[in-house]
Formats: structure tokens, sequence, C-alpha cells
């Protein structure tokens, strides 16, 4: 082939190439061309349960004594990018428990963010979502170290999220390291924004509303880089009316007459990233429902606790291996349990979590519990013991 035919045939190689890249560039992706699906799975088994009559009901439910495998979950999230600036996520989670029955399917996650300028730094969430308040409750339950989340800090909000709207403020560089500390496999809490406030039904998830009067929430938090490590204080708040529901009140319970009670905490939020040592501590002070049983009746009582937890991280080659240490504690009622339950529970528990390969983990941990939870029924029940926990994580 000629010099000549090679340049000529360079020539309509390269036109066409600025033909497609023109058309390209007019012909933006699809937006479903942006969709991405991914999941988990967890399995877990409690063994050696010295107390059957210890009890977690915001824990699974297989804390009682009989040991067995019980899938705490079994999620799918669907999201994508539809424009620039509108973003979807949607999560059901197969794993739900109900009446007489495990692993039914129950809905999560279902809402949209709008970004009000380019960069989506300021940008308004709708629907159903996890409630700003709080960093474990924020944490997704595939990279939390312990098994289960606080009493502290998690009866504020059963499943952690209600029905609202949240408007949400982060710079962009502030954006991609919140999302840097959970690619890194730092245990992030994910990107709630550095400033949020919101309006939320305040019934807790999946669940209608029963006044016509909203709970609001507000949260700063500032993850920065302190030389080699990173540190995030935050603080958080909401307030509202909570009604207990008829079917969670047992007979011969008093209630205010339209079983409407205060609802209102602020916590603080402290978290030093392993790298490779860790800390990780939030506490909260409030008001809520609470049983009392000196008189059979639901009232508005004082409530606080938290947790403080320390974790290492050790990498060889391509394996994990984080060591971790909690101490919890709380005393107060649980809004979203029979009568309010009133507790009071002193925690520790330790554990390991390995991951062999990148999607796989497995934990291990022993729990030391006393835990003296009340209603109407059960108006003298302070139980202790103790009990190993196992759980395989399969994430893709």
């Amino acid at each position: 082939m000629s010099f000549k035919r090679i340049l000529i045939l360079a020539v309509i190689l390269t036109s066409l190439n600025q033909i497609v890249n023109a058309q390209s560039d007019t012909n933006p992706p699809k937006w479903y061309d942006t969709f991405s699906l991914r999941g988990y799975i967890q399995v877990r088994y409690n063994a050696f349960q010295s107390n059957p009559d210890l009890g977690c009901d915001q824990c699974d439910k297989s804390w009682n004594g009989n040991s067995s495998f019980f899938i705490r979950r079994a999620r799918l999230v669907f999201s994508g990018q539809i424009g620039k600036q509108v973003y979807f996520y949607f999560q059901p989670d197969f794993a739900a428990s109900g009446s007489g029955g495990l692993n039914f399917g129950q809905l999560k996650d279902a809402y949209f963010d709008f970004g009000f300028d380019p960069e989506n730094e300021y940008r308004i969430r709708v629907g159903q979502t996890k409630i700003p308040y709080g960093f474990e409750n924020m944490q997704s339950s595939s990279v939390r170290l312990p098994l289960d989340r606080s009493d502290g800090i998690n009866s504020a909000f059963t499943n952690e999220r209600d029905l609202g709207a949240f408007f949400y403020w982060a710079p962009k560089e502030k954006r991609a390291m919140l999302k840097q500390l959970v690619d890194a496999g730092l245990k992030g809490s994910g990107d709630y924004g550095i400033f949020a406030l919101g309006v939320f039904n305040g019934q807790t998830s999946n669940q209608l509303d029963q006044n016509n009067a909203l709970h609001t929430v507000a949260r700063v938090t500032w993850p920065m880089k302190i030389g080699n490590q990173i540190v995030e204080p935050s603080i958080q708040g909401y307030t509202g009316q909570f009604v207990m529901p008829k079917g969670q009140i047992s007979s011969g319970v008093k209630t205010a007459a339209d079983r409407s009670y205060l609802d209102q905490r602020v916590a603080a939020t402290f978290v030093l990233y392993p790298k490779p040592f860790g800390i990780q501590a939030e506490f909260n002070v409030g008001k809520g429902p609470e049983f009392n049983k000196q008189t059979d009746s639901i009232e508005v009582q004082n409530l606080k606790g938290g947790y403080v937890m320390m974790s290492y991280l050790l990498r060889k080659d391509k394996q994990v291996i984080m060591p971790f240490v909690r101490a919890q504690y709380y005393d107060g009622g649980k809004k979203h349990e029979l009568d309010a339950r009133s507790y009071k529970v002193n925690d520790f528990e330790f554990g390991v979590e390995w991951q062999p390969v990148e999607h796989l983990e497995l934990v291990g941990g022993y729990t030391f519990s006393k835990r003296r939870y009340e209603d109407y029924a059960l108006p003298d029940n302070y139980q202790m013991g103790n009990l190993l926990r196992l759980q395989a994580q399969l994430s893709f």
C-alpha cells in the first residue's frame, strides 16, 4: 500500500472518529446506563448463650437461647444518577421478621436526591431514608464492626429510617472525603452532608404518621486530616411528638389522652478513623416515652446512653483484620417497643473482623450483657449473661 493511500485512510479514520465523538457529545448516555446493582447477605450463628431468657429486641431475633443459623440481612441496592443533578436509591431487605416467621421482604430505602448546583454541593433528599442522627445509625450494617448498633443511639429510630425531606450541604472535597472513608475500608458513615436539616413523620420507617406534627432534625459534622490521621467530630439533635400506636400498648397501661409524647434528643460524636488505631464514641441525652412500673403508665422521662469502641486495622497482602472492643450503656425507654419498655443496659463485647478476600467478611465476637427491660407483663425483669456470636457476610 502506497504512502498516499495510507495517508488517505488515516484521514478517513480520523474523520470518522470525530463524527462519532460529536455524536457522543450530542447524545449523552441514557439515564439507565448509570444504574448499579449491589447488595450483601449476612448469616449469623449465636452460640453458648449462658442465659436463655436474655433477649435483645432491637438486636437480631436469634438472641433467644436456641443456637441456630439466622439470616440477619439479605439486601439489594438499586441506585443511579438519572441526570447530572438527580440521583435515586432503592433498597429492599428480604430478611425481615414478622409474626410467626422470618425472611419477609420489606422496604428499607426509597428516595431521590436533587442537586441545586452542578457539583451537588447543595441538595435535597425526599423519601424514606436514614435520619441524619448518630454516626453509627447512618453507618451501613455491611460496614459496621459490632454485629448490632448500640441501644443508646439506635433506640432513637427503629431501622434508623423514616419518611421525610432533608437538605444536605457539603463542599465537593468533603463529599469526596466522606466517600473515600468508606471505599478505603475505614468504616465511614457515608455522605449525609456536612450540614443536614430535615423534617420527617417521626413514627419510624414503614409506619403511618399518627399526627399532623413533623419531627425536625439537624446535624453538623466536620471530617478533617491531622497529619496521617483523620478525625470527625459531630453534633446532632432532633425534636418532635411521638404517638404510641394502639397495638403497642398492653391492656391496663395508662397513657396520655392522645398517646402523644415529647420525643427529643441531642448527641455528640467523635471518630478517630483506624489508621491503624481507631476510636468511635457517641453519647446522647434527651426525653421520650418510657414505661413506669410504679404507676403502670407510659410517661415522658429522661434518657441517656452511648458507647465507646476501639479498633485496630491490620492489612496483610489483600487480607484485612480488625479487632475491636466496645462498651455501651443506656438508661431510658424504647418508644418503638411494647409499652415503651424501660431499659437499663450495660454491655461489653470484643471481637475481630477478618476479610480473607475482597467480598467476604467473617466476624467473631463475645458479648457480656446486663439488661433490665420492663413492660406491663414483665415489671421486674433483669437478665444477665453472655454469648458467642459469629457472622459471615458476602458483599457483591
